[in-house]
This record gives C-alpha cells, structure tokens and sequence, in this order.
C-alpha cells in the first residue's frame, strides 16, 4: 500500500521508526490474543525487573522525587493496569451482537468488532512520566496498535534509561521511544505531533494541546487530549472539616502539587476557613517532621519553582493572606523544595486563580449557599475533576447534575483517577476522550460496524411498485409504536 511521503524536515529517526511501524502494521494488522497478551506482560515485566533504576531516572530528573510515591502512583498503578488488560482482554475483543432494524429484523445478523488502528503517538507529561507513559500504552498494546512515544524535555534520564530497556522487551517496530532533544538539540515535540498517526494521544497544558491538534488536523489524525485545569474542591456543611482536611492535604503533598486532577482551589462554608487550615497544619506536622528528608518532592525545574513563587507573590500584592501550612518550615529553594501555602482573601483578578497552579498553594473560597459555588464553577471552563465532601445523598446528586467536568471523587480526593474500570478524561477546556481499562481499549481501536444478510432479504417486500405488498408493510411499520 502507497502511502504519501513523509516531510523531510521530519527528524530522519521519526521518520524511519514511523515507517516501520507502519510497515509492520500492514504485515500483521490484526495481532492475536495470545500476541496482545504477551505485549502486555513484556511491559509488565520491563516495569517489575527494572524498578530501582526507573525509580532512581525519576528521581534524577526531579532533583527529589519522593522513592514512595513513585512506587505507588506510577509503578503499582502501571503494572495493575497491565494486569487488569490481560485479565480482561478476551471480553474486549469480542464481537459485540447489535440488535437489527425493523426493516430486517429478524432474518440478518449485526455485530460490530473492534480493530487496531496502526501506529499510536503518545506525548508524556514531565509530572508523571513512567505512568503516562505506560497507562495509555497498554491501552494501544491491547488494542493492538504499535506505539511511538516522546518523553518531556524534564525527563532525559528517564528517557535515555526507557532506551535502553525497551529493545530488550520489544521490537523496535512495535514500541519506540524518543528523547525530547533532538541531534541538534532543538524540541522534537512540534514535529513528533505532525506525523500521520492513526491517533495520538497528548497530555499537556491546555495552550500546547491547541497547537497539537492544528498539527493532527493536517492528517486528520484522531487526538485524545488530557490538559487539566483547575479542579475545585467544595466541604458541605455536614461533613467533618478534620478528614476533610485530612484527605485534600493529602493529594495537595502528593507529588508536591505536580497533578493535573489536584485540588486547585477550595471551597469552605463561611466562617470555618481558620478551622480547617488548623485542621491542615496538625495533619502535615505529623506526617512531614522534615520537608528534606526524601518524602516530599521537588518542583521540577527552576522556571517551575519560580513560577509559583510569582504567582504567591502576585496574590499577596493583591490582598491575599498567605499562611503556612507548616510554620517553621520554610522549604529549600537551592531544592527547590517548595513549603505548602494556604491563601485566603482572594479573588478572581489573581494570578493563582486564573491559571493551573500545579504545585503547593492552596486557595481557599467560602460560601454561604451551595448555589453560589454551582455558579462559580460553572462560570469557568469545565475542570478534569471535582471533589465533594458531602455524605448528604441529595447534596451530591444537586453537584453532580448541576455541574461538569472530567470525573469526581465524592468523599476523597484523586482516587477516581486510579480505578482501572473507570473512564479517565477531561471535558472541554480540560481535555477530549478517555482512556483506562476499557475506555483505553476503545479509543485506540476502530469499532467496526458489520452487517450480514440473511437467507432471505426482507427489504425485497420494499421494493417498487409500491402501491400493493410494500405499502401495506410499510403502513404496518410506520404506526408502530414500540
């Protein structure tokens, strides 16, 4: 099959990987269970026999990444997620019977079966960069496809070990992995996107993945866009302010912030904003007695850390009152180990409220009727999570059906986002498309509609002249009522 060239200015290593795997595709367009499963469980291995080299890469790349939470949110959650895809590839592939029409009812048969699509792109985030990288490629390896992969510019020694380790669990032409740095050390992200893949899949800012999608839209590559936003957390009235404070802490730590389904701002009733940043500071005394001692995590980078640290000082220049979540720790900038901040007192004309904040700031909003934050939230661009603290059954049906964003987690923070049976993806401003288990099966597979006539056609009794048998069967058809 002719395909049409691909751009010289295309780096030549883009282009002869994406060849090959275009080739091998064509060779063998329709992988078997037993092949998909052995993909599957070759990754899982790479993840399993590898793991204190890929925890120490991470942990170079960051300067200080928590050993810990890499383990828990990239490893465990990768290699469950491979687990779960060979548990539950069979009942994946399966033909799905459909039911028929009237009009051919009951002598055909319809049925519709999924089918790879070819060669899948994925893009991989700096925050997450063994677990966005392996989560949507066992959704691409399960559905068959071949994957190419481009790592951040702040994962290089993450992505120069993933280089050495994957030639020894696949073939090149069925997963490739390319660094962000070209030869001449320019991005490669802008170009990676402008090959043809049959779907790609990016994780980013909101800013990037427009750009990303004009760069599909030249080959009307499919996209599936992750890209976050600013997911608000609201306590009701009727839940304890203590566990509240408890669990958004928790994922507010979580890898420093560095979360595209974090807490970005909160909601508190009037008048217990005090209570809970009490709340918060006895919680973080007693699971951080030392912010440098390996279990909190770095920002990224320079530009990252200082980013932050201006948009801290742009509220504070506007009015807000930034109080610590841990006095008498003031963090280390030399680190970049940023201490957790609460703010109080602002408003929509700050920095920290208009943009994602991605790291350890906490603003906090009070409210007097649950119709004000409806309003709140709906007034901005939908977010990839809500969280709701509520155990009032009528309460969180009025959030849920009165609001919209990616997912949600009632009671808790994040942990939607790391069940493998639900569908994982942003709304609007927050992203397109979902992956995980068999949403992920789906996105990267074509499910292709069949049809397949009977003995007899029954159509033939619709045919012209229309004045005797077809009218009478069609009278009969069109008062139908259920």
């Amino acid at each position: 099959m002719s395909h049409t060239p691909l751009p010289d200015h295309i780096p030549q290593a883009l282009r002869d990987c994406f060849s090959a795997q275009r080739a091998a595709f064509q060779n063998a367009r329709c992988p078997s269970l037993q092949e998909r499963r052995q993909d599957l469980r070759a990754l899982h291995r790479l993840l399993l026999e590898n793991r204190d080299a890929l925890v120490d890469a991470v942990n170079q790349d960051f300067g200080c990444r928590s050993r810990f939470e890499t383990l828990m949110t990239e490893l465990l959650q990768g290699q469950e997620a491979a687990l779960d895809a060979i548990k539950h590839l069979p009942s994946w592939m399966k033909r799905q019977r459909r039911a028929l029409d009237i009009t051919q009812y009951p002598l055909a048969s319809a049925y519709v079966m999924p089918q790879p699509l070819g060669v899948i792109g994925i893009v991989v985030p700096w925050n997450f960069p063994i677990g966005m990288a392996v989560q949507p490629m066992i959704a691409a390896l399960a559905a068959g496809n071949r994957v190419m992969v481009k790592m951040s510019e702040n994962s290089a020694h993450l992505a120069r070990l993933l280089q050495s380790l994957l030639p020894r669990y696949f073939a090149a032409d069925k997963v490739s992995l390319f660094q962000d740095a070209g030869a001449d050390g320019q991005s490669v992200g802008p170009l990676f996107t402008q090959l043809p893949f049959n779907h790609l899949f990016f994780t980013g800012s909101p800013q990037t993945g427009k750009a990303v999608m004009a760069n599909c839209a030249a080959n009307l590559t499919p996209v599936t866009l992750e890209l976050g936003g600013k997911s608000p957390a609201i306590v009701a009235p009727d839940y304890p302010l203590d566990t509240a404070a408890e669990r958004i802490m928790w994922v507010k730590m979580l890898n420093a912030g560095q979360i595209c389904t974090n807490v970005d701002y909160l909601f508190v009733p009037e008048g217990q904003e005090r209570a809970f940043i009490s709340h918060a500071q006895k919680i973080l005394a007693q699971r951080y007695p030392d912010l440098l001692n390996g279990d909190y995590t770095a920002i990224i980078d320079q530009r990252q850390y200082e980013r932050l640290q201006a948009m801290l000082a742009d509220a504070m220049a506007q009015g807000a009152q930034a109080v610590p979540l841990m006095p008498g720790h003031t963090g280390d900038p030399a680190r970049r180990i940023m201490a957790p901040i609460a703010l109080l007192n602002v408003h929509d004309g700050m920095q920290v409220m208009q943009r994602e904040i991605f790291g350890p700031l906490l603003p906090i909003r009070t409210y007097r009727q649950k119709e004000d934050v409806v309003q709140y939230i709906n007034d901005r661009p939908n977010p990839l999570a809500l969280y709701l603290f509520s155990h009032e059954r009528s309460l969180q049906d009025y959030y849920l059906s009165q609001t919209l964003s990616g997912g949600v987690t009632l009671n808790d923070t994040l942990l939607h986002a790391g069940q493998h049976s639900l569908p994982f993806g942003g709304v609007g401003a927050s992203g397109m498309g979902h992956y995980h288990g068999r949403e992920g099966f789906l996105t990267f597979s074509k499910l292709r509609p069949v049809f397949q006539q009977g003995l007899l056609r029954t159509v033939d009794f619709l045919q012209p002249p229309y004045g005797g048998l077809a009218s009478k069967m069609l009278s009969v058809m069109l008062w139908r009522n259920r």
